[in-house]
Protein backbone atom coordinates (compact mmCIF):
# COMPACT_ATOMS: atom_id res chain seq x y z
CA UNK A 1 0.00 0.00 0.00
CA UNK A 2 1.62 3.33 -0.90
CA UNK A 3 1.82 6.26 1.33
CA UNK A 4 1.26 8.65 -1.41
CA UNK A 5 2.65 11.36 0.66
CA UNK A 6 3.78 13.22 -2.54
CA UNK A 7 -0.28 13.01 -3.49
CA UNK A 8 -1.30 14.85 -0.21
CA UNK A 9 1.38 17.13 -0.54
CA UNK A 10 0.52 17.96 -3.91
CA UNK A 11 -3.15 18.28 -3.34
CA UNK A 12 -2.28 21.03 -0.17
CA UNK A 13 0.11 22.65 -2.57
CA UNK A 14 -2.78 23.22 -4.94
CA UNK A 15 -5.23 24.30 -2.83
CA UNK A 16 -2.59 27.38 -1.52
CA UNK A 17 -1.52 28.05 -4.99
CA UNK A 18 -4.62 29.12 -6.21
CA UNK A 19 -5.70 31.20 -3.67
CA UNK A 20 -2.32 32.99 -4.08
CA UNK A 21 -2.92 33.13 -7.70
CA UNK A 22 0.03 30.59 -8.87
CA UNK A 23 -2.33 27.85 -10.34
CA UNK A 24 -4.44 28.05 -13.55
CA UNK A 25 -6.70 25.12 -14.05
CA UNK A 26 -7.23 24.44 -17.37
CA UNK A 27 -11.56 24.63 -17.92
CA UNK A 28 -12.50 21.56 -20.16
CA UNK A 29 -15.79 20.22 -20.67
CA UNK A 30 -16.51 16.59 -21.94
CA UNK A 31 -17.90 16.20 -25.46
CA UNK A 32 -16.42 12.60 -26.39
CA UNK A 33 -20.20 11.68 -27.47
CA UNK A 34 -20.52 14.54 -30.20
CA UNK A 35 -17.89 13.02 -31.74
CA UNK A 36 -17.27 9.35 -30.84
CA UNK A 37 -19.30 6.41 -29.86
CA UNK A 38 -16.47 4.21 -28.42
CA UNK A 39 -14.67 4.82 -24.92
CA UNK A 40 -11.03 4.31 -25.77
CA UNK A 41 -10.88 8.24 -26.13
CA UNK A 42 -11.73 11.34 -24.13
CA UNK A 43 -12.66 14.27 -25.77
CA UNK A 44 -12.78 17.91 -23.98
CA UNK A 45 -13.71 20.99 -25.46
CA UNK A 46 -10.98 23.34 -23.79
CA UNK A 47 -12.16 27.08 -22.62
CA UNK A 48 -9.22 29.37 -24.21
CA UNK A 49 -10.81 32.92 -22.85
CA UNK A 50 -8.69 33.06 -20.20
CA UNK A 51 -5.14 32.54 -22.41
CA UNK A 52 -6.36 35.29 -24.41
CA UNK A 53 -6.63 37.98 -22.30
CA UNK A 54 -2.43 36.94 -21.01
CA UNK A 55 -0.75 37.86 -24.07
CA UNK A 56 3.17 38.24 -22.80
CA UNK A 57 5.78 39.83 -25.38
CA UNK A 58 9.22 39.58 -25.01
CA UNK A 59 11.61 36.54 -24.41
CA UNK A 60 10.13 33.69 -22.55
CA UNK A 61 11.50 32.91 -18.96
CA UNK A 62 12.29 29.34 -17.77
CA UNK A 63 9.86 28.97 -15.45
CA UNK A 64 11.74 25.80 -13.98
CA UNK A 65 14.44 28.02 -13.32
CA UNK A 66 14.10 29.14 -10.68
CA UNK A 67 10.56 27.67 -10.49
CA UNK A 68 7.71 29.11 -8.46
CA UNK A 69 8.15 28.21 -4.93
CA UNK A 70 4.19 28.05 -4.22
CA UNK A 71 4.29 25.17 -6.93
CA UNK A 72 7.06 23.25 -4.86
CA UNK A 73 6.09 19.92 -3.17
CA UNK A 74 9.31 17.87 -2.92
CA UNK A 75 12.59 17.02 -3.68
CA UNK A 76 13.49 14.34 -5.32
CA UNK A 77 16.89 12.92 -4.88
CA UNK A 78 19.69 14.79 -5.28
CA UNK A 79 19.14 15.92 -9.46
CA UNK A 80 15.19 16.34 -9.36
CA UNK A 81 12.19 18.45 -7.96
CA UNK A 82 8.96 17.78 -7.81
CA UNK A 83 6.34 20.54 -8.31
CA UNK A 84 2.62 21.50 -9.69
CA UNK A 85 2.21 22.21 -13.17
CA UNK A 86 0.79 25.67 -13.46
CA UNK A 87 -1.96 24.66 -15.89
CA UNK A 88 -3.52 21.48 -14.85
CA UNK A 89 -5.94 18.79 -16.81
CA UNK A 90 -6.60 17.50 -13.49
CA UNK A 91 -6.11 18.23 -9.75
CA UNK A 92 -2.63 17.29 -8.65
CA UNK A 93 -1.22 17.40 -11.98
CA UNK A 94 2.49 16.69 -11.45
CA UNK A 95 6.25 17.74 -12.69
CA UNK A 96 9.34 16.05 -12.23
CA UNK A 97 11.85 18.37 -13.28
CA UNK A 98 15.82 18.44 -12.97
CA UNK A 99 16.69 21.12 -10.79
CA UNK A 100 19.45 22.23 -12.69
CA UNK A 101 19.42 22.87 -16.79
CA UNK A 102 18.90 20.28 -18.96
CA UNK A 103 17.21 19.38 -22.37
CA UNK A 104 14.31 18.32 -23.13
CA UNK A 105 15.26 17.45 -26.67
CA UNK A 106 18.05 15.39 -24.95
CA UNK A 107 18.72 11.61 -24.38
CA UNK A 108 17.33 10.56 -20.67
CA UNK A 109 19.89 9.37 -18.48
CA UNK A 110 19.74 6.77 -15.46
CA UNK A 111 19.37 9.62 -12.93
CA UNK A 112 16.00 10.35 -14.89
CA UNK A 113 14.87 6.71 -14.52
CA UNK A 114 15.18 6.43 -10.74
CA UNK A 115 13.77 9.77 -10.11
CA UNK A 116 10.25 8.44 -11.56
CA UNK A 117 10.56 5.01 -9.86
CA UNK A 118 11.15 7.42 -6.44
CA UNK A 119 8.03 9.40 -6.88
CA UNK A 120 6.08 6.59 -8.41
CA UNK A 121 7.17 4.34 -5.61
CA UNK A 122 4.70 6.04 -3.17
CA UNK A 123 2.20 8.41 -5.97
CA UNK A 124 1.92 6.25 -9.05
CA UNK A 125 -0.47 7.21 -12.33
CA UNK A 126 0.27 8.08 -16.02
CA UNK A 127 3.75 9.15 -16.82
CA UNK A 128 4.14 11.03 -20.12
CA UNK A 129 7.26 13.14 -21.52
CA UNK A 130 7.15 15.29 -24.69
CA UNK A 131 10.25 15.58 -26.07
CA UNK A 132 10.30 19.35 -27.78
CA UNK A 133 8.10 21.42 -29.16
CA UNK A 134 7.05 19.60 -32.01
CA UNK A 135 5.86 16.27 -29.80
CA UNK A 136 3.93 18.92 -27.84
CA UNK A 137 6.61 20.05 -25.19
CA UNK A 138 5.83 23.51 -23.73
CA UNK A 139 9.24 24.17 -22.07
CA UNK A 140 12.84 23.47 -23.30
CA UNK A 141 13.96 22.68 -19.28
CA UNK A 142 13.66 18.57 -18.88
CA UNK A 143 10.40 17.68 -17.19
CA UNK A 144 8.05 14.89 -16.71
CA UNK A 145 4.55 14.82 -16.12
CA UNK A 146 2.55 12.56 -14.02
CA UNK A 147 -1.28 12.41 -13.68
CA UNK A 148 -2.08 10.01 -10.17
CA UNK A 149 -4.50 7.40 -10.38
CA UNK A 150 -5.79 5.25 -8.14
CA UNK A 151 -4.78 1.52 -7.61
CA UNK A 152 -7.05 -0.67 -9.96
CA UNK A 153 -8.31 2.65 -11.83
CA UNK A 154 -7.78 2.24 -15.73
CA UNK A 155 -4.14 4.22 -16.74
CA UNK A 156 -5.59 6.02 -19.37
CA UNK A 157 -8.48 5.14 -22.43
CA UNK A 158 -6.09 3.71 -24.93
CA UNK A 159 -4.08 1.19 -22.33
CA UNK A 160 -5.57 -2.22 -24.17
CA UNK A 161 -4.27 -0.67 -27.58
CA UNK A 162 -1.16 -0.40 -26.44
CA UNK A 163 -1.09 -4.30 -24.88
CA UNK A 164 -2.76 -5.62 -27.85
CA UNK A 165 0.05 -2.94 -30.05
CA UNK A 166 3.62 -5.18 -27.82
CA UNK A 167 1.90 -9.10 -29.01
CA UNK A 168 0.75 -7.70 -32.74
CA UNK A 169 3.67 -8.42 -35.21
CA UNK A 170 1.44 -6.95 -38.20
CA UNK A 171 2.45 -3.33 -37.24
CA UNK A 172 1.16 -2.67 -41.15
CA UNK A 173 -0.73 0.93 -40.06
CA UNK A 174 0.83 3.94 -39.97
CA UNK A 175 0.31 4.88 -36.38
CA UNK A 176 1.59 1.07 -35.34
CA UNK A 177 4.79 1.63 -37.49
CA UNK A 178 5.53 4.38 -35.50
CA UNK A 179 4.91 3.50 -32.09
CA UNK A 180 6.82 0.90 -30.07
CA UNK A 181 5.52 -0.58 -26.53
CA UNK A 182 7.31 -3.21 -24.11
CA UNK A 183 5.91 -4.48 -20.98
CA UNK A 184 8.11 -4.16 -18.06
CA UNK A 185 8.08 -3.25 -14.22
CA UNK A 186 8.31 0.20 -13.03
CA UNK A 187 9.32 -0.96 -9.75
CA UNK A 188 12.04 -3.12 -11.54
CA UNK A 189 15.96 -2.09 -11.61
CA UNK A 190 17.02 1.23 -12.26
CA UNK A 191 19.44 0.16 -14.95
CA UNK A 192 17.23 -2.19 -16.04
CA UNK A 193 14.61 0.19 -17.07
CA UNK A 194 17.36 2.50 -18.50
CA UNK A 195 18.47 -0.08 -21.04
CA UNK A 196 14.94 -0.46 -21.48
CA UNK A 197 14.25 2.97 -22.80
CA UNK A 198 17.68 2.77 -25.02
CA UNK A 199 16.65 -0.14 -26.25
CA UNK A 200 13.04 0.88 -27.36
CA UNK A 201 14.96 4.36 -28.53
CA UNK A 202 17.16 2.42 -31.03
CA UNK A 203 14.33 0.23 -32.38
CA UNK A 204 12.00 3.23 -33.01
CA UNK A 205 14.87 4.86 -34.89
CA UNK A 206 16.04 7.46 -32.38
CA UNK A 207 19.13 6.38 -32.25
CA UNK A 208 21.39 5.71 -29.41
CA UNK A 209 23.64 8.04 -27.11
CA UNK A 210 26.57 6.79 -28.08
CA UNK A 211 25.98 7.68 -31.67
CA UNK A 212 23.78 10.35 -31.55
CA UNK A 213 24.37 13.95 -29.23
CA UNK A 214 20.31 14.09 -28.57
CA UNK A 215 17.76 11.54 -30.50
CA UNK A 216 17.29 11.59 -34.39
CA UNK A 217 13.11 12.50 -33.75
CA UNK A 218 10.92 14.18 -31.59
CA UNK A 219 9.12 11.99 -29.55
CA UNK A 220 6.46 11.47 -26.60
CA UNK A 221 7.20 8.54 -24.37
CA UNK A 222 4.23 6.99 -22.30
CA UNK A 223 4.82 5.06 -18.57
CA UNK A 224 3.55 3.19 -16.67
CA UNK A 225 3.61 0.46 -13.83
CA UNK A 226 3.85 -2.37 -16.23
CA UNK A 227 4.40 -0.91 -20.01
CA UNK A 228 6.39 1.53 -21.45
CA UNK A 229 5.75 3.08 -25.22
CA UNK A 230 7.36 5.16 -27.66
CA UNK A 231 5.81 7.17 -30.25
CA UNK A 232 7.85 8.88 -33.00
CA UNK A 233 6.89 12.11 -34.12
CA UNK A 234 6.50 14.73 -37.13
CA UNK A 235 3.77 16.97 -36.29
CA UNK A 236 2.54 19.08 -33.60
CA UNK A 237 -0.25 20.90 -34.97
CA UNK A 238 -2.96 19.75 -37.70
CA UNK A 239 -6.32 20.52 -38.33
CA UNK A 240 -6.21 23.05 -35.67
CA UNK A 241 -5.24 20.31 -33.31
CA UNK A 242 -2.10 20.20 -30.86
CA UNK A 243 -1.10 16.58 -29.49
CA UNK A 244 1.47 16.03 -26.81
CA UNK A 245 1.85 12.48 -24.96
CA UNK A 246 -1.79 12.41 -23.74
CA UNK A 247 -3.46 12.31 -27.41
CA UNK A 248 -1.97 9.15 -28.32
CA UNK A 249 -2.99 7.73 -24.21
CA UNK A 250 -6.86 8.70 -25.37
CA UNK A 251 -7.14 12.35 -24.08
CA UNK A 252 -7.76 14.57 -27.05
CA UNK A 253 -8.15 18.23 -26.37
CA UNK A 254 -10.42 20.49 -28.73
CA UNK A 255 -10.28 24.15 -29.30
CA UNK A 256 -12.71 26.81 -31.34
CA UNK A 257 -9.82 26.52 -34.10
CA UNK A 258 -10.19 22.38 -33.89
CA UNK A 259 -11.12 20.94 -37.50
CA UNK A 260 -14.61 19.28 -35.91
CA UNK A 261 -16.10 17.87 -38.98
CA UNK A 262 -12.77 16.21 -39.49
CA UNK A 263 -13.06 14.36 -36.52
CA UNK A 264 -16.32 13.65 -37.08
CA UNK A 265 -15.75 11.78 -40.37
CA UNK A 266 -12.63 10.14 -39.64
CA UNK A 267 -12.49 9.61 -35.84
CA UNK A 268 -9.98 10.13 -33.51
CA UNK A 269 -7.58 7.02 -34.74
CA UNK A 270 -7.52 8.30 -38.10
CA UNK A 271 -6.45 12.08 -36.49
CA UNK A 272 -3.59 10.99 -34.68
CA UNK A 273 -2.01 9.41 -38.06
CA UNK A 274 -1.19 12.68 -39.03
CA UNK A 275 1.02 13.39 -36.65
CA UNK A 276 3.51 10.68 -36.80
Amino acid sequence: MRCEKYWKKALDQTHLSIKKHSLFPLKTKVVTGDFYNKNDFIIRKLDTSRFKKNNIYGPKQNPFNPWDKVLEIDKIGANHQLILNKYPVQEGHILLITNTWKPQNGWLDIHDWSAIQRVNNDTSGLWFFNSSPIAGASQPHRHFQLLRRTYGEIICPREKWFLDLELDNNNNSKLKKNIIVSKFSLSGNSSDIYNKYLELSKKIGLGDPLNSEKPKYPHNILITNDWIAIIKRKYDHIKGFSVNGLGFAGYLLITDNSNIKYLQKYGPVKLLENFV
